[in-house]
């Protein structure tokens, strides 16, 4: 067994703790930041956050729709709210959105997405970071916002692809 801990969600895990720590988070951040963290945003938040692998704004109007009325102009503003307040990150490779982990601190994302299940990892290395701007910079280029996302397999999919190729 590999001894490093690894940052894709494990059989076993309390998905629901995600959950609670994440929409806690987003209340504390909004409080402080004098901000409303509607009903409407909580619940998209908490749709967002409801599994390990990214949603698209239409998965989230389906599921909102399914409790009420919801119109799409009203969920990608709830989106781009939350992306405001750092509660979410918007993957481009994707047109998705999965939660942030490590929202109210300043950070650019590294996100390993497994082309297999879909499921995700956020990373926040900041030698990648630093990286990314000093090369940057070294060419004259001014980077305002990274997100680096890095398609593969998890460690999960990689099992079961070696155990079906024996």
């Amino acid at each position: 067994m590999d001894p490093t801990p690894s940052p894709f969600a494990r059989s076993g895990h309390d998905h629901r703790h995600c959950v609670s720590s994440a929409l806690n988070a987003a209340e504390r951040l909004c409080k402080q930041r004098r901000v409303r963290l509607t009903p409407l945003r909580r619940r998209v938040l908490e749709l967002v956050w409801a599994d390990h692998k990214p949603v698209g704004a239409y998965e989230l109007l389906e599921a909102l729709q399914a409790g009420g009325r919801a119109a799409p102009p009203t969920v990608y503003r709830a989106l781009d709210f939350l992306q405001e307040q750092g509660l979410v990150h918007r993957l481009a490779s994707l047109n998705a959105y999965v939660g942030c982990a490590h929202p109210g601190t300043p950070h650019a994302g590294q996100f390993l997405i497994c082309q297999s299940c879909r499921e995700l990892a956020e990373l926040t290395d900041p030698g990648v970071a630093a990286a990314i701007e000093q090369s940057s910079r070294s060419i004259g280029f001014m980077p305002r916002h990274q997100t680096v996302e890095v398609l593969g397999v998890c460690p999960r999919c990689k099992k079961q692809e070696t155990s079906f190729g024996q």
